[in-house]
């Protein structure tokens, strides 16, 4: 599943979970406000006007049957711009609502505003937890949805954090994100790990659901520690050397700097590797142009919505896929439906 030493550090009574027999598709969506990515972090920055545009990718999801999971941070919880039509979406089962803490915006503010205490992992256990509480419980009160989904901000995941699960109802973690170092800004450490779900907690019945994140090229194997190489000689630009000759490529399943083409040849590599259960992420503010990066323009706007419709048409068509959400795949293992072993 993962490097035995960082697994057990993070989670310390993992083991493997059980996976769906079909290629069966989920969508994370981190629903979150809007901010500058290139400056520093900010108490201020809490808009949330991308919201009132949610439906882009709402409607593509409905269209082939599959409800997303808004992890929702505290600015969005807590403003009626950013929560009311996903209040009204959940009651109609049309959507999933979890939680997503991104620190800086989150109370209580009782940390200096820095890179690494952007990280939950950063924080005392204490403040983690308080920040958790505060996040859950604005959830509940603005949606009337107990999440069970839980992602951290910047996937500062803590084995802290997941203690905290049972005393707020959360159930399912979706932090991990396989093959990313964070270590050098303060946050985990992710190199080793795969797409494949775990039980971070089998006794608990905590399920962790990474993200799907992987490497495609004839060195996929080697991936690791190749890319790693590479990326200790950035300078020279190794990594991009290794992708265009098709060698290596790191590649996330998300239509944020990634191609549909990349997508597609990850979702293959990984179906080759025995993975069926597949998560796709991307960030609410890229559904209005000029908030994040990877939707600078409008030109880059419809690109990027078809680009989810693209990879919908490739799952659930050439590949026969299904849908699914962290939560119903939980409900699944426990209730015995998911019986395929791997």
């Amino acid at each position: 599943m993962t490097s035995a030493h960082e697994a057990r550090r993070l989670f310390p009574n993992c083991q493997p979970a059980v996976q769906p027999t079909k290629p069966t598709l989920m969508v994370v969506v981190d629903t979150e406000e809007e901010f500058d990515w290139t400056a520093p972090f900010s108490r201020q920055a809490t808009s949330v006007t991308a919201m009132r545009h949610i439906g882009r990718t709402q409607d593509i999801c409905e269209r082939v049957g599959l409800a997303p999971t808004y992890v929702i941070d505290y600015p969005v919880a807590t403003q009626r711009e950013g929560y009311e039509a996903l209040a009204e979406w959940v009651q109609e089962q049309r959507c999933d609502i979890g939680a997503h803490l991104h620190p800086w915006v989150n109370p209580p503010y009782d940390e200096a505003l820095t890179g690494p205490n952007s990280f939950t992992s950063h924080l005392p256990a204490s403040l983690q937890r308080a920040k958790m509480r505060e996040l859950c419980e604005a959830i509940h009160a603005n949606t009337k949805v107990s999440p069970k989904v839980f992602k951290a901000g910047r996937y500062g995941i803590s084995h802290e954090a997941v203690a905290a699960f049972d005393e707020l109802g959360l159930t399912i973690d979706a932090s991990v994100n396989p093959c990313m170092n964070f270590t050098a800004d303060g946050g985990p450490d992710f190199t080793d790990f795969n797409s494949r779900p775990f039980w971070i907690d089998y006794d608990r019945a905590v399920l962790e659901v990474p993200c799907t994140h992987g490497f495609i090229g004839w060195a996929r194997g080697g991936g690791t520690w190749l890319h790693a190489a590479a990326e200790s000689l950035r300078g020279l630009r190794v990594p991009g050397i290794l992708s265009r000759t098709g060698t290596l490529n790191r590649v996330m399943l998300s239509p944020e700097g990634n191609t549909l083409s990349e997508m597609i040849a990850l979702t293959r590599a990984l179906l080759a590797d025995g993975v069926t259960l597949f998560s796709l992420t991307f960030h609410s503010p890229s559904v209005v142009p000029g908030h994040t990066p990877y939707v600078r323009s409008q030109s880059d706007l419809a690109p990027f919505l078809g680009c989810i419709e693209r990879y919908f048409e490739f799952f659930f068509g050439e590949l026969g896929g299904v849908p699914s959400t962290p939560e119903r795949f939980r409900r699944d293992l426990l209730g015995g439906v998911v019986t395929t072993h791997v």
